[in-house]
């Protein structure tokens, strides 16, 4: 299991843009393929971005293509999440997610929850109007 630990998350306007960040503890970080996730009250939790390993190939839900931006820095041992024209809608608690992938290059990828093994605490993310 991987230790990870999400923050920049917190209160913004509509319209606006925060970065999340997710710090890994981990001796072979390229290893790992890392997701985003998101779950509001009363809903599923849902699948918002995905970044493989090696290369870093990247999945996006609909409902956040071309406003959400995943990366990683593997020097950092971190991933982030770029948020962009936020709307209430995307008020919710953000999870990252790991899950090993056995290999310093692979093009996996998932949105899928039971995909991941490794999760954070999550962070909470709130728009308002």
């Amino acid at each position: 299991q991987l230790h990870l630990v999400e923050s920049g998350g917190g209160l913004v306007q509509s319209g606006g843009s925060l970065r999340l960040s997710c710090a890994a503890s981990a001796s072979t970080f390229q290893y790992y393929a890392f997701g985003w996730f998101r779950q509001a009250p009363g809903k599923e939790r849902e699948g918002i971005a995905c970044i493989s390993g090696n290369p870093a190939i990247t999945m996006y839900a609909d409902s956040v293509k071309g406003r959400f931006t995943i990366s990683r820095d593997n020097d950092k041992n971190t991933v982030y999440l770029h948020i962009s024209s936020l709307t209430a809608e995307d008020t919710a608690v953000y999870y990252c997610a790991a899950e090993l992938v056995y290999s310093a290059a692979s093009d996996w990828c998932s949105r899928h929850p039971k995909d991941f093994d490794s999760w954070g605490q999550g962070i909470q993310v709130t728009v308002s109007s």
